[in-house]
């Protein structure tokens, strides 16, 4: 027998397709760029065209919304919040787990770093996600290196987000593969340098 959705399930459905579009743009885009198409998403989360334009107006609405989706779920990068680590050890725990991601076959780099090398334009609305986000992650090394005993934490963040982003996008384009702890050696002589502990 078939049920007739009532007021009370239609949100739960919308939501359930909305999940699945989310899901299916960040798995796609990121494996295969954001050209990835519309029909390609859809077919990918079981989603017709229309429920889809129901929900987001454009294709980069709702990338946007991918990336939003993505950087609310906890990081694989980040330290526990709770772990009592030194803001220096919180900061290399980026490094290393990054270095510990990279090799995967499945690793394209940094998945906001990538949408904006791809699109190209920093008024599309997944730009300008993907652009805030990396400014959090820079905020998050000012914070520590200013707790650390930096003298200057916003020129240390800077250098960290530029090893970072360079680190990741040599990694995602199969350039390196980070092994021997490339990165994290760079940055520790980075805050030794810059008295961070």
């Amino acid at each position: 027998m078939t049920q007739t959705p009532t007021a009370s399930t239609e949100p739960t459905a919308a939501a359930g397709t909305r999940e699945r579009l989310l899901e299916a743009v960040a798995t796609l885009s990121y494996r295969d760029g954001v050209s990835v198409g519309v029909d390609a998403l859809c077919k990918a989360a079981g989603v017709s065209k229309r429920s889809m334009y129901k929900l987001f107006s454009t294709k980069d609405e709702m990338l946007a919304a991918s990336l939003e989706r993505r950087a609310a779920q906890p990081s694989a990068l980040l330290p526990p919040a709770d772990g009592g680590l030194s803001p220096r050890e919180q900061i290399m725990y980026v490094f290393e787990r990054a270095e510990e991601i990279a090799p995967s076959p499945e690793y394209r780099g940094c998945p906001y770093l990538a949408m904006q090398v791809e699109l190209k334009d920093a008024e599309n609305p997944a730009s300008q996600v993907a652009a805030r986000i990396k400014r959090e992650l820079q905020r998050y090394f000012e914070e520590l290196a200013r707790q650390g005993g930096a003298e200057d934490p916003q020129r240390v963040a800077r250098q960290l987000i530029l090893v970072f982003d360079g680190a990741s996008a040599r990694a995602g384009i199969g350039a390196d593969s980070l092994e021997g702890h490339l990165a994290s050696a760079m940055v520790s002589t980075l805050l030794d340098a810059a008295g961070v502990h």
